[in-house]
This record gives structure tokens, C-alpha cells and sequence, in this order.
């Protein structure tokens, strides 16, 4: 379960470290005023669609740190620039290996799963 006492304290760390007002952080991340004014007051829980709205907004805000508090806000490898910072966005790119599919080994392979990520947070899993 989620301490809401918690849960909130961390949401107000959330707003200040943007400089936001509760209106604003409200706009930005598409809720109602009084969803965020609820949830601070203590008076509502936030629901799964509030959290998910925060994450998608705020990439640098973790999913477990938010709910229970556990790990560290920011993630500091989620940064990027925003207007209310002064740092630097940096692009990263995974360190794969490159393979060529009409290699001998790849006939060798089977494809077990493919998955794509979208931006808003969803998935597509695909099996052959």
C-alpha cells in the first residue's frame, strides 16, 4: 500500500523542483486542479492514470521512488534540459552489438518475442 502522507510529500518535491506552481503542474500534465490540490490536502489517493501522467510528463521521475519512496529523484540518467534547469540534454545510445542478419549464425536463430515501446508509456509484443 501506498502512504499517502509520503506519496504527497514526494509530489511536492516533484512540483518545486520544476518551479511550478499546482496549477501549472496541473496543466502539464493534463489534470484538474483540484486532482492535485485532493491529493495534497491528503483529502483523495492519486489512481493509477494521475501516476502514469506524472511519469509520462516527467521522465525523470521514477515509478518506484514516487510510490514507495525507494531510489532517487532526480534519476540522474533521465535528466535532460529543461527550461527550468541549467543542464545539459545529452543523447545517449545503447551500446549494441551490430549484427548482420544474413550471417550464417543468424539462420541459426530464432526470433522469440519482438517488442515495441512507445513514447506514452504502452507496448506491442509480437511472437512469431
Amino acid at each position: 500500500m501506498i502512504n499517502s502522507t509520503d506519496f504527497t510529500k514526494r509530489l511536492q518535491k516533484v512540483i518545486d523542483f520544476y518551479n511550478e506552481s499546482a496549477s501549472s503542474f496541473a496543466e502539464k500534465i493534463g489534470v484538474q486542479r483540484s486532482s492535485i490540490s485532493h491529493i495534497l490536502s491528503g483529502r483523495n489517493k492519486p489512481s493509477l492514470d494521475f501516476v502514469m501522467k506524472v511519469l509520462h510528463t516527467y521522465p525523470e521521475v521514477e515509478l518506484y521512488w514516487l510510490l514507495n519512496g525507494k531510489g532517487d529523484f532526480p534519476n540522474d540518467a533521465k535528466i535532460s534540459a529543461s527550461p527550468n534547469s541549467n543542464l545539459q540534454e545529452t543523447e545517449t545510445k545503447p551500446n549494441l552489438p551490430i549484427t548482420n542478419l544474413d550471417s550464417d549464425s543468424a539462420k541459426d536463430s530464432a526470433i522469440e518475442k519482438i517488442v515495441i515501446f512507445y513514447k506514452d508509456g504502452t507496448f506491442k509484443s509480437y511472437k512469431p
